[in-house]
């Protein structure tokens, strides 16, 4: 697709600014890393509310864009070499967008792979085993007679949580004095697990002093403060 218009998610949402980077998001753990991303790097976008109430993710103009119906997703008119290019997955985006403006990813090339090694324990561990645990302990899942599953993810939370707990020790952030796209990934599901889900006290948040101090650091970031409510949810 040579301009943003050729793409059919553009008919559900259109574009205002199609010079601009589009977001297709919620303000949900895994949305708000690409909105505070953008709020971070200043890369001008253009935010666009899907609406889980309404199943906007499942209509064919999403899905067009992210056959996975999960957010966020971007297009980003001014792609490489000039193209428009769509992407979905929300460590994709951090990833690409540290790349297109060169920020919060390391240039030395060790660094920037140990960087990226965190992100993926984020996506592949962290969000997902917090997102399980938000299930069963605030959700549905607590009214199962069998506590075994909310008991597997209290337990690998906690297992986790130390293992960020340890890599803080005499660290200020992830990968030590720089704020890093590892952080933007990780800190909104910290959040997430002891705010909204309430799970603080059943995984023993109280006893993981250094992700308490770095939360508070994260979560007084500007960018950080606007990009927890992008898109507004109306």
């Amino acid at each position: 697709m040579s301009k943003l218009a050729d793409f059919p998610i553009t008919q559900k949402w259109p574009a205002a600014h199609p010079e601009r980077l589009q977001l297709y998001s919620l303000p949900t753990p895994n949305g708000v890393k690409v909105s505070i991303m953008l709020e971070e790097t200043a890369l001008p976008y253009e935010p666009h509310l899907v609406n889980f109430g309404s199943n906007d993710q499942l209509t064919p103009e999403f899905m067009s864009l992210n056959p996975n119906n999960k957010i966020p997703a971007i297009i980003d008119p001014n792609g490489p070499d000039g193209k428009p290019l769509a992407l979905w997955e929300s460590g994709a985006i951090l990833v690409y967008l540290a790349g297109k403006t060169g920020k919060l990813l390391p240039e030395d090339v060790a660094a920037r792979y140990e960087t990226l090694q965190w992100v993926m324990f984020q996506m592949g561990g962290v969000g997902p085993m917090f997102g399980q645990l938000g299930f069963f302990h605030k959700f549905a899942g607590k009214d199962f007679e069998d506590k075994r599953p909310r008991d597997r993810y209290v337990a690998e939370s906690k297992r986790l949580l130390k293992v960020l707990n340890e890599r803080l020790e005499g660290r200020a952030w992830l990968m030590g004095d720089e704020y890093t796209i590892a952080d933007i990934a990780t800190w909104p599901w910290v959040r997430n697990l002891v705010g909204f889900y309430g799970a603080g006290e059943i995984v023993g948040f109280d006893d993981f002093p250094n992700l308490q101090r770095v939360l508070v650091e994260f979560e007084k970031r500007p960018a950080v403060q606007r990009g927890l409510n992008i898109p507004a949810r109306g």
